[in-house]
């Protein structure tokens, strides 16, 4: 077997290089790193999926304002020209349409500020994730202080004949 292909159990004196070391680590960042990115888009989604239950209600809205203020301007333009009730009619329907677009834009807006488009979640993850592996960085120097070199770093001359 390659050493490009060894795997860390597979290493014949059971420990693993340095290269195969900093392969692991740099293969758990990416895996760290993706989870992290992966989290965050769903969080987004989320919030997106929220606002567009708040997004119709205002479109609504918006064009019930629009027929209102038609009306509107058809009952005054019919209360000038006729002094009948039929402009009553007329701007009683208006004045209903506004009330309604106001409720619907009111209860738009409500779900609107609900949504938070920050992922907090992924975030937090992330300083979690950051404080463990500096955590571990630290622990790992002070074993590493605490580990004799091995016969590889020992100068020729020291090492004992066998």
């Amino acid at each position: 077997m390659s050493s490009s292909t060894t795997r860390p159990t597979d290493h014949p004196s059971g420990d693993r290089s340095i290269g195969q070391i900093i392969a692991s680590v740099s293969d758990d960042l990416k895996s760290v790193v993706s989870a992290e990115v992966a989290l965050a888009k769903l969080e987004v989604q989320a919030s997106l999926k929220e606002a567009a239950k708040g997004a119709p209600m205002l479109v609504v809205a918006g064009v019930l304002a629009l027929y209102a203020l038609g009306l509107l301007l058809t009952a005054a333009a019919w209360a000038l020209a006729l002094v009948w009730p039929t402009w009553l009619a007329f701007l009683a329907v208006g004045v209903l349409l506004v009330a309604l677009a106001g409720v619907l834009a009111l209860a738009g807006i409500r779900l609107l500020k609900k949504v938070d488009p920050k992922p907090t979640r992924a975030i937090a993850h992330a300083q979690e994730t950051l404080a463990a592996v500096k955590e571990g960085r630290e622990a790992g120097a002070e074993h590493a202080a605490l580990i004799p070199p091995s016969r590889a770093e020992v100068p020729l001359s020291d090492r004992p004949v066998v």
